[in-house]
C-alpha cells in the first residue's frame, strides 16, 4: 500500500498509538503505561470489530519495520508484520498476516480475511490518506 508521507513518518502510524489517527476505534489498552510503544516485549490489548485481542510487539526497526505477535482467544494466532519502504509517492508499506484459526469454525474468518485481503488494505490506504488531509 502507497503512503504520502516518508517512511519514517509513515511508520509511525503502524503502530500501537499511531493507529489511532486513522483507525476509528482503536483504543490500544497497555498494562504498563509509560513504556515506548514499540520497544520489543511491549503488551496490549484491543477490543475492535467485536474481537478482543492480546498483542506484543516482537521486533521493532524504528522507522522501517515493526511485527506484532497477536492472538485473539478461541479465534485466532499469528504474526502482523509491516515494513516501509521509501518510494516514489513517499513510501511503499508492506502489511502481512500469518494467522492460524484456533478451533475449526475460525477457518471460514480467516478464508473470508484472506480473500478480501487486497479490499481490506485498500481501506486502510483510504483512510491512512483522509487522516493524513485532516
Amino acid at each position: 500500500m502507497r503512503v504520502a508521507l516518508p517512511p519514517a513518518e509513515a511508520f509511525r502510524l503502524f503502530t500501537p498509538s499511531g493507529e489511532r489517527g486513522w483507525v476509528p476505534g482503536w483504543e490500544p489498552k497497555f498494562p504498563c503505561p509509560g513504556a515506548p510503544d514499540t520497544e520489543p516485549g511491549t503488551v496490549f490489548t484491543t477490543y475492535h470489530d467485536g474481537r478482543g485481542s492480546v498483542w506484543a510487539v516482537v521486533r521493532c526497526q524504528t522507522g522501517r519495520a515493526i511485527q506484532y505477535a497477536t492472538v485473539t482467544p478461541g479465534q485466532r494466532a499469528g504474526l502482523v508484520t509491516v515494513t516501509c519502504q521509501a518510494s516514489a509517492m513517499g513510501t511503499e508499506a508492506t502489511v502481512r498476516y500469518d494467522l492460524t484459526a484456533l478451533r475449526p469454525d475460525a477457518n471460514s474468518q480467516l478464508d473470508h480475511f484472506a480473500t478480501n485481503f487486497a479490499s481490506f488494505l485498500g481501506h486502510w490506504e483510504r483512510a491512512i490518506a483522509a487522516a493524513a488531509e485532516a
